[in-house]
């Protein structure tokens, strides 16, 4: 069995599915009814338009197959008495075997989940191989609650795992510093403050562009002066954006002057070392002249955990923005607006609750871990250096 990523050869009623994820046998043909159910989970849902979101779950149905398969299990018979389901052996297999995360395995189990819906409805299958429990939510009431009759409670399926709530890891102020200090890389270090100053998500760095709107000298701009923000709209036609859902962000003066001298000096001697010459539109090249993979950011902030003696990720950077700047603007005496509402646009949230998690950890942290204002993390950079 293998899983694999269609290319742009890939045309169905005129459409390129590009990425669309395919589940293929040792013959090349499609696994049926998986592949069935993905053109009709991908294809007729509008709401799942990401390439990103086909491949997690193409991902998540390929591995549960690829587990009965190699275990010779049916995954339309219910487990004998005494003796688990094929999705329940799946499910402790990636507990206690392969050691996932509660939340990886539940993760995948309800792409699994909506899959044996789905067979059941097609009367593939004769009945369900869990049931639907109610549980309790612990969501904050939407602007509905009033009219809302489930009293936040929610049918669930009984084959997933107890979570946790995972709590929001953010950096300190010393941590900050000791971490830039530690990256000698200077493509790195504009990534690592990029990220941290913007609330940019790991993909939207990677893949951020190397072209007029994203990257330029701001001293050329009349309307812009030192020491302000600057604002800026990301357009996913331009780069990867999640759910591609273009927003805006400000970005310190100062930054930009980096963007703009790295643009003009570094990434073209990055450029010329690619072995093909090939040409990129992202500002970040690797030494090699290639753009940045999710796994290779990966290991550059696995590198700097060891480094520094504590856990950071690029994930980790974001939180850390949008706490330190909801901070600062409820403190605030001159900003007018909604401070929450305000993170929840600059961080590219759907839905205000999201951003109210970071309201939560501001009211659980210690005074001495929170910054005072926004400024101290501009302050950290002043001059390219803590």
């Amino acid at each position: 069995m293998r899983y694999v990523l269609a290319n742009e050869k890939l045309v169905v009623a005129g459409r390129i599915w590009k990425g669309f994820p395919l589940l293929l046998n040792t013959g090349g043909h499609p696994i049926e009814p998986a592949q069935s159910f993905l053109w009709d989970l991908i294809a007729s849902n509008g709401r799942v338009s990401s390439p990103k979101s086909w491949e997690s779950y193409g991902w998540a149905l390929y591995d549960f197959f690829a587990f009965v398969f190699a275990n010779g299990l049916d995954w339309q018979q219910p487990g004998s008495p005494g003796m688990p389901s094929a999705l329940e052996a799946y499910r402790d297999w990636s507990k206690g075997t392969v050691g996932l995360a509660n939340t990886t395995i539940n993760n995948r189990l309800r792409v699994v989940v909506r899959f044996y819906q789905w067979a059941l409805e097609k009367g593939l299958i004769d009945g369900l191989p869990f049931e639907l429990v109610s549980i309790q939510t612990c969501r904050q009431p939407g602007f509905l609650a009033h009219v809302d009759a489930t009293s936040g409670k929610v049918k669930s399926p009984s084959i997933l795992l107890k979570q946790q709530v995972q709590s929001i890891k953010i950096l300190t102020k010393e941590q900050v510093k000791v971490c830039y200090e530690a990256l000698p890389n200077l493509t790195h270090r504009l990534m690592f403050s990029l990220m941290l100053r913007t609330g940019l998500r790991q993909i939207e760095c990677r893949t951020w562009p190397e072209k007029p709107g994203y990257v330029f000298d701001p001293s050329r701009r009349k309307d812009l002066r030192s020491n302000q923000k600057i604002r800026l709209s990301l357009d996913p036609r331009d780069m990867e954006i999640k759910n591609s859902k273009p927003r805006s962000i400000d970005m310190p003066y100062e930054l930009m002057e980096e963007l703009d001298t790295y643009s003009v000096r570094h990434r073209q001697m990055r450029e010329r070392n690619h072995r093909n010459g090939g040409k990129f539109p992202t500002l970040f090249l690797t030494e090699h002249g290639a753009p940045y993979t999710k796994a290779a950011l990966t290991a550059i902030f696995a590198v700097l955990s060891k480094r520094v003696g504590f856990h950071v990720t690029a994930h980790m950077l974001r939180h850390t923005y949008a706490t330190f700047l909801l901070w600062s603007l409820r403190k605030s005496t001159t900003f007018e607006g909604e401070p929450l509402l305000y993170v929840r646009d600059r961080m590219g949230h759907s839905d205000v609750t999201t951003t109210a998690t970071y309201l939560h950890l501001i009211n659980s942290l210690e005074g001495h871990l929170v910054l005072a204002h926004e400024d101290e993390i501009d302050q950290l950079f002043a001059g390219g250096r803590p």
